[in-house]
């Protein structure tokens, strides 16, 4: 039997048959979604097809299908199909790292290292950090990976005596500054819309010209000074930035 008409014919039982055909399909998406048999940006069959192998309309497909973008479970694109929705939700008021970040939604981060270098403080950074001119910084440059999918690109700059040498970070530049002592505590944030072209689209595996987001991180210690500037570059339809708002 068909996996979908299983879970169908489930989802009916449990209702005791009250629940109508559409709602019993948006059930059974709605459970193959949650419990992974439909992944991340998985592309479901045509509207056509699932009606045919379902023995139910397309207008009761489509009814079902509607309800779950709505809901922001299943994305339409024109042209293509339908699709799970890979959006990543990532909490802009918590601070953590992009691993921290990543694994707390239940994804497995990874990086292709750039570059990392040593050197003298540029006039922006210094600016920006608050050391003086010529101060020692130490440069990390990663493409960062969801599931091997690229999700972001990671220009980050570290004040030099946060960090005991260039190599003491491995996976995540977090966890090495707080081996140090010198993790952030507290962070200025900025969030704009940028367009993504030359190395950044390939990067990304994106278009010249893609929508993307850039999330600009001025990370500080307790003492209030400055301890880490970072740029990120996200793939714009792959990621999503939420803030709690309270009234007063």
């Amino acid at each position: 039997m068909n996996p979908l008409f299983q879970m169908m014919h489930d989802a009916a039982h449990a209702s005791g048959g009250k629940l109508p055909l559409y709602a019993q399909l948006e059930h059974a998406l709605r459970q193959a979604i949650e419990q992974g048999r439909l992944g991340p940006s998985a592309a479901l069959p045509a509207e056509r097809q699932l009606a045919l192998e379902l023995g139910i309309s397309r207008i009761t497909v489509r009814k079902a299908i509607d309800a779950l973008v709505a809901e922001g479970l299943l994305v339409r694109r024109a042209g293509s199909g339908n699709f799970v929705n890979g959006r990543i939700e990532q909490d802009f008021t918590r601070l953590a790292s992009f691993s921290e970040d990543m694994r707390a939604r239940g994804r497995t981060p990874g990086s292709t290292w750039l570059k990392r270098a040593e050197g003298a403080v540029t006039p922006e950074e210094a600016l920006r950090l608050g050391l003086p001119p010529g101060a020692p910084v130490l440069r990390y440059h990663r493409l960062r990976h969801a599931d091997e999918t690229p999700l972001c690109l990671q220009y980050a700059t570290v004040a030099g005596f946060a960090l005991p040498s260039l190599n003491a970070v491995g996976e995540s530049l977090y966890a090495a500054l707080e081996a140090a002592g010198q993790r952030p505590v507290r962070a200025q944030q900025r969030l704009s819309a940028v367009l993504l072209g030359g190395e950044q689209a390939r990067l990304l595996r994106a278009r010249d010209g893609d929508a993307g987001l850039c999330v600009e991180r001025l990370g500080m210690l307790p003492d209030g000074r400055a301890v880490e500037l970072c740029r990120a570059y996200y793939r714009g339809e792959l990621v999503n930035f939420v803030a709690e708002a309270r009234a007063g």
